[in-house]
């Protein structure tokens, strides 16, 4: 496998990964939470939080690196938020070994298309995989976040402009996303 390029400031990426072997990374309801107090803790010093979504053995986030950020470190800043949950989780279900699979997928997002694409990809996966019948109904997902007026770490306020407004960005939820438009760049199959 060829090496992964560098997180760069400034920058939207679609990141992902999925338990090695395909394993469930998330066990029970507190391994989501716990992963979400572990990401702010690490991630959002960094990065800027536009959606999410968290199943049962992956996650897709989509994030853009802040600008003043180091190159070098952000990759690493990512890598030991991962360590520190799989560590968490090893110690917690007397498992050892790689949690994750190596090297962490991110694909830069380089269309204003593709972002808004991708939105709606991330917070549908749970249907796509067949944990729900409706994603609405997901809750380890930054969907209900982003419609709801309460306070959140997201930058909701961009994700609802990129829709223009709330309406809109409910109803392109309803709409199916198509797969050809996604899995060209997703390097890996999460089924």
């Amino acid at each position: 496998m060829s090496k992964p390029v560098p997180l760069q400031p400034g920058k939207y990426y679609h990141i992902y990964n999925r338990g090695n072997n395909r394993e469930n990374v998330f066990c029970e309801e507190r391994n989501y939470s716990y992963f979400l107090k572990l990401y702010a803790a690490y991630i959002e010093p960094v990065a800027d939080t536009f959606a999410y979504c968290l199943l049962r053995n992956h996650f897709h986030l989509l994030v853009r690196i802040k600008p003043e950020e180091e190159t070098r470190r952000v990759s690493q800043v990512f890598g030991n938020f991962f360590n520190a949950y799989a560590k968490a989780i090893n110690k917690a279900y007397q498992r050892t070994g790689s949690l994750f699979q190596h090297p962490f997928g991110r694909i830069e997002v380089t269309s204003d298309a593709y972002l808004v694409h991708l939105v709606t990809y991330i917070h549908q996966n749970p249907r796509k995989h067949g944990f729900v019948t409706d994603f609405h109904a997901w809750p380890y997902s930054s969907y209900h976040a982003l419609v709801s007026t309460r306070p959140t770490r997201l930058q909701r306020d961009d994700v609802l402009a990129w829709f223009h407004g709330v309406e809109a960005f409910e109803a392109a939820h309803q709409q199916e996303v198509s797969e050809r438009l996604i899995a060209p760049l997703v390097l890996e199959d999460f089924d």
